[in-house]
């Protein structure tokens, strides 16, 4: 995403934001850029189940996944995500002014960008992924946006608001290559909590915001700096949310933590190789070594340019989370649903 847009952009890979990738994952660790777009975002061999013309994907599961009729944001939104929300809207006419800033070229633009060089994903056109992508929007409770795969050797997934028009997801190539079905519909899923939280219209303020700051001497320059701090710690937090998001989906911490592995150091090549446990504990020792005064300066420094958290410590979330009553609350909440069910 090189270009100043006025959509909703949301991303998978981690640490930046310059082009459209913040996806669910992680890339190289950038700064927010003025004028261009972030996003964020997360592979796998299902079984096809056809039914009156739906199709549902049925991934490896012990049981049938649960299913959250009910489920609003609001019930998995992180601590930081709700702050930092606040905050942001505590700012006099942010809202009016972003708006103001967003033209229909710009969006017409990157609508075109991404759809005219990628493959719409549908029950007639890779329909594994088109019903990966129905049955996590199902347990979200969200309708399913549409899906894209486009032809990338960076592994990365985002998502596209765009004001009146259907939202939608792209996914590179790479990032199918490198994932497992269930660790790919977690992606799927971190992507959709985007979608599910609005998130995508503080990210596209985001780029717009801190353009049209730049652009103004002295005065602007320190908005824009202001903004974008404030904006960047909400981008981190927003993560953390969407890392839930795909918990819920996923139903197995362990597929999620995979997922945030392998964008942070594994390939195709020595995917089979990874340990969770052994990246679990990697983040406990990070902890450790940053509980200091010194290491908790360094951390801080370390995080607070980046679009989002380090990998290390989503995946500590993730497996926290996990053990939370509030997971657990939720999921007493949910109904099984059949993997046979019509989609």
């Amino acid at each position: 995403m090189a270009l100043s847009v006025s959509a909703p952009i949301s991303s998978l890979c981690f640490h930046q934001t310059g082009e459209q990738s913040s996806l669910f994952g992680y890339r190289q660790q950038k700064r927010l850029s003025p004028g261009r777009n972030s996003r964020s975002s997360i592979g796998f061999d299902a079984e096809k189940v056809r039914r009156k013309s739906r199709v549902r994907v049925t991934i490896c599961r012990a049981v049938p996944p649960l299913l959250f009729k009910d489920l609003d944001a609001d019930d998995f939104r992180h601590p930081l995500d709700k702050q930092n929300t606040l905050l942001l809207r505590a700012i006099p006419g942010l809202n009016d002014f972003g708006k103001a800033m967003l033209g229909s070229m710009t969006e017409q633009i990157m609508l075109l960008e991404n759809i005219g060089t990628s493959v719409l994903v549908s029950k007639n056109q890779l329909s594994d992924l088109h019903g990966l992508l129905v049955e996590a929007s199902e347990i979200l409770n969200i309708e399913a946006p549409d899906l894209y795969v486009r032809q990338s050797p960076v592994p990365n997934a985002y998502t596209l608001a765009i004001s009146g028009k259907k939202p939608f997801i792209v996914v590179h190539t790479s990032l199918i290559e490198l994932l497992t079905r269930q660790e790919l519909q977690a992606v799927l899923a971190h992507e959709l909590g985007h979608l599910k939280c609005d998130h995508g219209v503080w990210l596209t303020f985001a780029n717009i915001l801190t353009l049209g700051a730049y652009t103004v001497p002295a005065f602007g320059q320190m908005l824009a700096r202001t903004l974008e701090e404030q904006m960047l710690r909400w981008l981190r937090s927003a993560e953390l949310t969407c890392d839930r998001a795909a918990l819920l989906v996923a139903q197995d911490p362990k597929v999620v933590v995979s997922v945030l592995m392998k964008l942070a150091g594994g390939s195709p090549s020595i995917a089979d190789q990874l340990n969770v446990d052994a990246f679990l504990e990697q983040a406990r020792s990070y902890d450790k070594a940053s509980s200091s005064p010194l290491g908790w300066y360094i951390r801080n420094a370390q995080t607070s340019q980046l679009s989002h958290p380090l990998p290390v410590l989503r995946a500590r979330e993730v497996d926290e989370w996990s053990r939370s009553l509030e997971y657990r609350g939720l999921l007493k909440r949910a109904n099984r649903i059949s993997t046979l069910e019509n989609v």
